[in-house]
């Protein structure tokens, strides 16, 4: 029988995560301590931690990814040295690893941390150093966790070919795929040709922001143009969702019965290709790409049987974690233990490590971890 996980039980599971950018998951006080360092902190909103917390959130409450990605711009100002990069990843690690993640892809852009003089090289090998910090600093307090980096070039710049490269050349020493972000509209991912088969090339992993703030026409050119891994979201998939009686709105997503839904060509190509989407509810209902958790389509795609994964995307704009996120799938769309273990399997077994390594995370960690906790 599925068993309905309590607060302390979403606490304690094993989770995987393998969408959270590095510079949307800074903690409130870590962005005022920097700031101050730098003599940035007259230009943030609050100095006090607390309301600058809610500050993000608030201002992230858009509806709009543009306006969304407009509250970066303090954060990336506070990571633009060394030091400050790699306090800020030893942070991130720590953090995670103290809510129960035992995997982690951590995602940023190098391009946006070079204002003051670093190189991008320096840039990664920081954040690298970083991580490896909060991985010893995680382990000796009894919470293990791995982390891999990811690499972002922005699709509204014209950097992804180096940036591509800058990926493929620290590969053996962290950084698991590359990824392109950024404003969705009017910067498709077919800008960016050259870097995905520049790393097809070099038989690197990629993953594409596609089908948040835009339909399918920007899922197809991540698939079948770019040739894609992963995709980054993919909440519009559902617009190639019908019924038998006809179209399928996003607020009947939570009352639709999966045995009446048809899918469309791409829809079943994902499907059938166990392509992983990645997916944020948080995140989602503030660009408004989903209406609210019960109508978010991550319920209606897993009960449908697509590679659906969890992720928090941004802890800070969305005041999130890894519990928060499965805690409000549990508590307003009626998720069980055992649908938390299948999306982090799924997570696992979709994660840019080696095949070994993941299966090892998932025998001797995930599966332990949940059947001790009830999971069937």
């Amino acid at each position: 029988m599925s068993v309905t996980p309590t607060a302390d039980i979403i606490r304690r599971v094993p989770k995987a995560l393998l969408h959270d950018h590095l510079d949307g998951g800074l903690r409130p006080q870590t962005v005022i301590d920097l700031a101050q360092e730098s003599g940035y902190a007259a230009s943030l909103p609050s100095t006090d931690a607390d309301e600058l917390g809610r500050w993000f959130r608030d201002a992230a409450d858009s509806g709009s990814l543009v306006r969304y990605l407009e509250t970066f711009a303090h954060t990336v100002a506070v990571m633009q040295t060394e030091e400050q990069l790699r306090r800020v990843a030893r942070e991130c690690a720590v953090d995670l690893a103290a809510d129960g993640v035992v995997y982690a892809e951590s995602r940023f852009a190098p391009e946006l941390h070079i204002e003051q003089g670093l190189s991008l090289d320096q840039v990664v090998l920081a954040v690298l150093e970083g991580f490896r910090e909060g991985e010893r600093e995680a382990a000796a307090a009894g919470t293990p966790i791995r982390i891999r980096v990811l690499i972002t070039a922005m699709r509204h710049a014209a950097r992804s070919s180096e940036i591509a490269e800058l990926a493929v050349r620290y590969r053996d020493e962290g950084v698991g795929g590359f990824d392109i972000a950024g404003a969705e509209a009017g910067f498709p991912p077919s800008r960016h040709l050259d870097a995905f088969e520049y790393l097809r090339r070099e038989n690197a992993h990629f993953t594409i922001h596609a089908g948040e703030a835009f339909g399918l026409p920007s899922i197809w050119e991540a698939l079948q143009y770019c040739g894609a891994d992963r995709l980054g979201h993919g909440v519009r998939l559902v617009d190639d969702l019908t019924t038998v009686a006809g179209a399928l709105s996003r607020r009947d997503l939570s009352q639709a019965d999966p045995s009446r839904v048809r899918l469309g060509r791409l829809a079943a190509y994902v499907r059938d290709k166990r392509i992983p989407l990645e997916m944020c509810p948080s995140s989602n209902i503030q660009t408004g790409a989903a209406h609210s958790v019960v109508e978010h389509p991550i319920t209606l795609l897993r009960r449908l049987g697509f590679r659906v994964t969890l992720n928090t995307d941004n802890r800070l704009m969305s005041g999130t974690s890894m519990s928060r996120e499965m805690e409000l799938l549990v508590t307003e769309a009626g998720w069980t233990l055992d649908d938390l273990r299948w999306v982090t399997i799924n997570a696992m077994k979709s994660a840019f490590l080696p095949f070994d390594e993941r299966l090892a995370i998932i025998e001797h960690i995930v599966k332990p971890g949940y059947a001790a906790l009830g999971a069937s």
